[in-house]
């Protein structure tokens, strides 16, 4: 039977914390905890970056280091060997976002294919990870999900998308890394699906290296995932998913309203749970065919994973079964499931201060939206505060 208070272990949560990072995380998420600051916080850091106000050092000495790993990758060096000496493994998360132009494009796959090369002689390192809109224009995968024709320069333009994705899945295999590929907003989706498909058929024959993400919010990604196995079995290729519940709600029904579709949002929380839960189920019980990266802050989740994995006698240092959490979030999580023995990876945004800052105020609204999760964090910080002084 799963041990039901692993995550209330607080002095293995926090074993990597000395006591000031454990003040500073605390007194973050309080900030965090209130809209209004929250709020107010971003118009003032936006106002003070555009105005180039030397803003960056507090920013870098606060939220920055608590949720990311350094400006580049040889800074975010001291924490990998940090998590690693705690068995928690580490997908180095390039996150600067919103790039529109085809060179910042081939410096976003130049980058990736660093990171690669950056995993190779490290054991810390299996995993990289990109966004499909990293690597070409929004619109385009729009267009492609639509099914509108692309002229003859939009074709030409789709085809260096699809050269950046190879270039980075080929690599990922020969250097025997696993590259996760993010999902994003529904209305491109079926494009970026398309084309992680057919890296599928390239590159998952006898292993899996290529995953995609299924955002489980919607309603309609179980059955695509069911699809998708009967081709990967019928074709001979295998499946790699990272299972997550997803990251654009407001926007996406939104969009729906506006435009006068149905939601691709399941109806409430309770259905997305749900939708997680049996996707999960349905993954762990095929895991000759699909590999699976559980990206989650929800304990219910990981204590059900635990459990099927157990009833499915799904060893916990099977390379098929990986359970994620962001750097900065959920080390409750992380750190007791690695203490288990389980593969966990942490996600490590990094990037220069400025570039990631839309990615940390992003982090910062959805800790505010997301009821529960920054009084989790507060109480188990608080538990270990007090568990030290005694």
């Amino acid at each position: 039977m799963t041990n039901r208070s692993l995550f209330d272990n607080t002095s293995t949560a926090f074993t990597l914390k000395s006591d000031s990072e454990l003040d500073r995380a605390y007194f973050l998420f309080k900030m965090i905890s209130s809209e209004p600051l929250v709020r107010i916080g971003t118009i003032a850091t936006n106002f003070a970056l555009k105005a180039h106000l030397p803003v960056e050092k507090l920013i870098r000495a606060t939220v920055f280091d608590h949720f990311c790993g350094g400006v580049n990758e040889e800074d975010c060096l001291p924490v990998i060997d940090k998590l690693y000496t705690e068995g928690v493994s580490s997908v180095l998360d390039y996150s600067v976002e919103g790039k529109a132009e085809e060179n910042q494009f081939d410096n976003a796959l130049e980058k990736i294919l660093k990171i690669i090369q950056f995993c190779d002689d490290r054991e810390a390192m299996p995993i990289v990870v990109f966004k499909p809109s990293g690597f070409g224009r929004f619109l385009l995968y729009q267009k492609k999900t639509q099914g509108i024709e692309l002229s003859q320069e939009e074709t030409e333009e789709w085809n260096r998308i699809v050269g950046r994705f190879d270039a980075v899945c080929k690599k990922a295999k020969e250097k025997d890394v696993e590259v996760l590929i993010d999902g994003e907003e529904s209305w491109m989706q079926d494009a970026a699906d398309d084309l992680v498909e057919e890296m599928m058929r390239r590159y998952n024959k006898e292993v899996t290296v290529v995953y995609n993400t299924l955002q489980l919010y919607r309603w309609d990604r179980f059955d695509y995932l069911k699809d998708l196995h009967k081709r990967a079995k019928s074709d001979g290729f295998k499946i790699g998913m990272k299972i997550v519940r997803g990251a654009y709600m407001e926007k996406e029904r939104d969009r729906a309203l506006e435009k006068g579709y149905d939601s691709p949002i399941c109806e409430n929380k309770k259905a997305t749970d749900d939708n997680f839960n049996t996707t999960l189920n349905y993954i762990l019980k095929n895991l000759k065919d699909i590999s699976v990266f559980i990206g989650t802050h929800n304990e219910a989740s990981c204590y059900l994973a635990m459990e099927l994995m157990e009833e499915h006698s799904v060893e916990k240092q099977d390379n098929n079964v990986w359970f994620g959490q962001l750097y900065g979030m959920s080390d409750h999580i992380s750190f007791n499931l690695a203490a288990q023995g389980y593969n966990v990876a942490k996600y490590i945004p990094f990037g220069p201060v400025k570039d990631v800052m839309p990615y940390l105020i992003r982090r910062a609204e959805e800790n505010t939206s997301v009821a529960g999760q920054t009084t989790r964090e507060l109480a188990l910080l608080k538990t270990e505060r007090e568990r030290r002084k005694h």
